[in-house]
């Protein structure tokens, strides 16, 4: 039986995109203000965590593909290719797109790949790598500081059967969680509509990069966030699963004529 969404839930999904909030900015208590110490820019991992090396930004040789061009190819690509992916273009992917580029003070905050208000960047990326080469099938965690995976969980089979579809001729899932006391911590109650409009910048992020090395992005909203909560292993309170995309090798083509056109026009 399908369920009609009311008026007052309509009305109240539409509150949420306006900006009526920023009216009260000046009155709201705010946990920055109350020199309340802010959360870790990033969860923190058990000593003994098993921890991949990634390729460091300075020693990319991919991603030269001119913008122009990246823009012009970019569309949601669900069908992939049985091509890996190495090392170095996984490292490339995270990094674009959760990459930290400086800390600010005592770890008060960074600075990213993609932006994000207020520099709080609210999420954690996780990553199921089932084709990438030397790197064995598992969750792992992107730890943005260090710029190393961290294992979280071997066995994927049993737990991850509730979103088969999701990995399903995918090499790559990326699953972002948000924490959302970091942006919360400054900005109480203005906080959650930056987070969402946060979440796009760094998938448009991932869309871009993918497609500057011969690869494709679909990002996937449509997911069971309890059993995906779960799946993690994180509390679904303080930490909760907001997007995730899958990513894989195509075959490369030409822009639509009509496209290509447009792009020639403007480099006349």
């Amino acid at each position: 039986m399908k369920i009609k969404a009311t008026k007052e839930e309509m009305e109240q999904g539409r509150n949420f995109l306006k900006g009526d909030l920023w009216e009260k900015w000046g009155r709201l208590e705010r946990d920055q203000e109350n020199d309340i110490p802010p959360p870790p820019i990033q969860e923190p991992y058990p000593t003994n965590s098993d921890l991949i090396d990634l390729i460091e930004p300075q020693n990319f040789s991919i991603g030269n593909m001119p913008l122009i061009d990246v823009i012009n190819r970019r569309r949601s690509k669900r069908n992939y290719t049985k091509e890996p992916f190495n090392l170095e273009e996984l490292s490339f992917l995270l990094w674009v797109t959760q990459g930290v580029q400086k800390i600010i003070g005592e770890r008060l905050s960074t600075l990213r790949t993609v932006p994000s208000g207020g520099a709080r960047h609210p999420f954690e990326t996780y990553l199921i790598p089932l084709n990438v080469l030397n790197l064995k099938p598992a969750l792992y965690r992107y730890l943005a500081v260090e710029h190393k995976l961290c294992l979280i969980r071997e066995n994927l089979d049993e737990p991850f059967k509730f979103e088969r579809t999701l990995v399903q001729s995918a090499p790559i899932v990326f699953i972002w969680t948000t924490i959302p006391y970091r942006t919360e911590w400054r900005y109480s109650l203005l906080a959650h509509k930056l987070i969402a409009q946060d979440s796009g910048h760094l998938c448009q992020n991932l869309y871009l990069a993918s497609e500057s090395i011969g690869a494709g992005t679909c990002a996937v909203g449509a997911f069971n966030q309890v059993l995906m909560d779960q799946f993690l292993g994180v509390d679904g309170k303080n930490e909760f699963s907001l997007y995730c995309a899958r990513v894989g090798k195509v075959r490369m083509h030409k822009p639509p004529q009509k496209i290509r056109e447009i792009s020639n026009l403007n480099t006349r």
